[in-house]
C-alpha cells in the first residue's frame, strides 16, 4: 500500500502497487475524458520544489492536483527562492512540509530526492534527481505499454538514444526486469547503462546490446528513444562526438511492425523527425497525456482515504 509513503525509486512500488495504479489510471482517465475532476483531494495542498527545468512533470503533476480537487504551491524558479540566499535542501524541504501535504521534488543531484524524503514529515515524489531515476514516468511508460500494446508481458523493447545518463530509462529497465520481456539496448559506446543497472537488476532480464538500431528494428514491439542529454555532460567534446548518433524518421519507421510503438519521454531535439509524428506508430504525445490521470491515480494513493 502507497498511503502515506514517499516514491523516490521505481523500487518503492511493486507489482501489486502497479496493477492498482493501472486501474485506477484508467478510472481517472475516465474522468479526464468526460471533461470533469473531481474532489477527492479537496483541502491537500501540493508543493512541487523544481530545482530543473521542467514542462510535462511539472505541468502534469499540477494539473492532477488540481483535477483531484487541491491545490498547488510552487517553486519553479530557485532563482527566487530562499535557496538563492544559501539555503540548504534540508531546511527549504522542512519549510514546504509545513505548508503542504505532498512534495514533489525535481533536483540535479542524484540522491537529492531520497535526501529529501529523510528531512520531510510529508510524503515526497522524486519528480527527477539528475541522472538517477523518474520513478513516476516510468509508471507512465508502463501504463502506456500497457494501454496502447494491450499487455507488457512477451514484448521485445528497444530503447536508444542516452542510456548512460537518461534517468527515465534507468527506472524503466528496473520496473520491466519484473515483466516477461527482451530488452535490446542501443547507444554509443560511451552512452552505455551505467554497471549499477545491471545490478540492482541481476539475472531477471534478457538484455542485449547494440550499436546499430536497424539491426532490432524489424522485431522490436516497443522503440522507446531518448535525446543525448547536452546538460549532463561534463566535457562538451564528449557530447559533440555523439549528437545525432541516432535518428528515427519515417524511412525507419516502415521497417517496423505495424503494431509496433514508439515512446519518448520528451523533449526531443532531434532524434525523431516531425514526419514520424502523423504516423501511426508513433504514441509519444499520448504518453505524455496519460502522465494526468497516472499521476492522479498515485498522489490519491498517497493522500486519499
Amino acid at each position: 500500500m502507497l498511503k502515506n509513503r514517499s516514491v523516490v525509486s521505481i523500487e518503492d512500488v511493486d507489482s501489486d502497487d502497479l496493477n492498482d495504479l493501472f486501474d485506477l489510471s484508467d478510472s481517472m482517465l475516465r474522468t479526464i475524458e468526460k471533461g470533469g475532476s473531481t474532489d477527492l483531494l479537496r483541502n491537500k495542498i501540493m508543493a512541487t520544489l523544481f530545482y530543473e527545468p521542467s514542462t510535462r512533470t511539472r505541468l502534469s503533476f499540477e494539473s492532477a492536483m488540481h483535477r483531484l480537487g487541491g491545490s498547488v504551491i510552487t517553486v519553479s524558479d530557485v532563482k527566487t527562492s530562499s535557496v538563492a540566499k544559501g539555503e540548504t535542501l534540508a531546511d527549504t524541504i522542512r519549510m514546504a512540509s509545513s505548508y503542504s501535504d505532498i512534495i514533489v521534488i525535481r533536483h540535479p543531484l542524484e540522491g537529492a530526492a531520497r535526501l529529501a524524503s529523510k528531512f520531510a514529515n510529508r510524503p515526497v515524489i522524486n519528480a527527477g534527481d539528475g541522472s538517477g531515476q523518474h520513478p513516476t514516468q516510468t509508471i507512465l511508460d508502463l501504463y502506456t505499454m500497457r494501454k496502447e500494446t494491450g499487455s507488457i508481458d512477451g514484448k521485445v523493447v528497444t530503447m536508444v538514444g542516452d542510456l548512460r545518463y537518461g534517468r527515465t530509462i534507468h527506472s524503466l529497465i528496473i520496473a520491466l526486469s519484473k515483466y516477461d520481456v527482451k530488452i535490446n539496448l542501443v547507444s554509443p559506446q560511451i552512452l552505455r547503462l551505467p554497471e549499477y543497472v545491471y545490478t540492482k537488476i541481476g539475472d531477471r532480464s534478457r538484455i542485449k546490446e547494440y550499436d546499430d538500431l536497424s539491426s532490432v528494428i524489424a522485431d522490436t514491439d516497443v522503440l522507446y528513444v531518448t535525446r543525448i542529454q547536452k546538460e549532463r555532460f561534463t566535457d562538451q567534446n564528449e557530447y559533440q562526438s555523439v549528437i545525432g548518433s541516432y535518428s528515427v524518421d519515417g524511412d525507419l519507421v516502415s521497417k517496423m511492425k505495424k503494431d509496433a510503438i514508439i515512446m519518448h519521454p520528451l523533449p526531443r531535439v532531434d532524434e525523431i523527425r516531425p514526419e514520424v509524428d502523423e504516423l501511426p506508430q508513433a504514441r509519444y504525445f499520448k504518453q505524455a497525456y496519460y502522465g494526468v490521470p497516472v499521476r492522479m491515480a498515485l498522489i490519491y494513493r498517497i493522500l486519499g482515504d
